[in-house]
């Protein structure tokens, strides 16, 4: 089996699962984060949709740092937690929605993924082990440049109109695989471009529809609507890593995943009004 056709084999028959945690924020020496509310979604490999979801709050070991009032407006308060189920009471099902799974999310590789280990440690249990992790962090790095600006989610959904980051775990989770399916659909664009334009420099296909939409905008007295300029793309950054096998892989698994959610859902998206 070629090595292209076994990723592809390997990755639909995957179970994925976007999760993020939001946490206490240590603001002292000695201080440690503890999770507050944990939220997932699992997402078909094939179509790219959201299957399932489980999100609950957590009662930190700590209670005392939790905040009082939220800095963010996320809601999660010291009272919002106090009746909380404890990481103890709620370990079974995170074990149960993320083992054995194709972990995906934003920065979980520095972040979430030390959080989980750090929770089942402190319960007394073994950890949920992932079939794989896909960071949308590190792959955009590589594939997606500084287009936005930058890679921080909020940012990144800003930029493709998606609305603010609410720092809640299971709107978070949503938040990035709908930024992964709009990176995408730019990367595949970017990719086909070429084929698009013609010899003569005309425009055909999708574009046609786009301009015969605009003039009957004009006509009826309505300007069309333009997209931002986007500022200059950067260079992703070329900082060493450790994990450079991974990331060579993971950065394979973003771009199967671009032709399989392209190849499904890119013409949709291209006639979408």
């Amino acid at each position: 089996m070629a090595g292209g056709e076994g990723l592809r084999v390997s990755w639909m028959a995957a179970e994925v699962v976007f999760f993020d945690v939001e946490t206490t924020v240590p603001n002292q020496p000695g201080r440690r984060f503890w999770i507050m509310e944990f939220g997932a979604i699992l997402v078909c490999s094939r179509r790219f949709v959201e299957l399932d979801s489980y999100c609950t709050l957590i009662r930190p070991g700590d209670l005392m740092a939790a905040p009082e009032t939220s800095g963010r407006s996320d809601g999660i308060t010291r009272g919002a937690v106090a009746a909380a189920p404890t990481f103890e009471e709620v370990a079974d099902r995170i074990f149960d929605v993320l083992n054995g799974r194709v972990w995906a999310g934003h920065n979980i590789q520095r972040f979430d993924c030390a959080r989980i280990r750090e929770a089942f440690a402190d319960a007394g249990r073994a950890p949920p082990m992932p079939a794989g992790i896909v960071d949308s962090l590190t792959i955009l790095n590589q594939q997606f440049g500084r287009r936005a600006g930058n890679l921080k989610m909020a940012t990144l959904a800003s930029y493709f109109g998606l609305g603010k980051q609410k720092h809640r775990s299971l709107d978070d989770v949503r938040m990035n695989l709908e930024v992964f399916k709009y990176c995408a659909t730019v990367l595949l664009l970017e990719s086909s471009l070429p084929q698009v334009l013609s010899n003569d420099g005309g425009v055909h296909g999708p574009a046609v529809l786009t301009r015969s939409r605009a003039r009957g905008e004009e006509l009826a007295g309505k300007s069309p609507p333009r997209c931002p300029t986007p500022p200059p793309p950067q260079p992703p950054s070329r900082r060493p890593t450790r994990n450079g096998k991974k990331e060579k892989l993971a950065g394979k698994v973003f771009m199967w995943l671009l032709h399989e959610y392209t190849l499904n859902f890119g013409s949709f998206l291209l006639y979408k009004k």
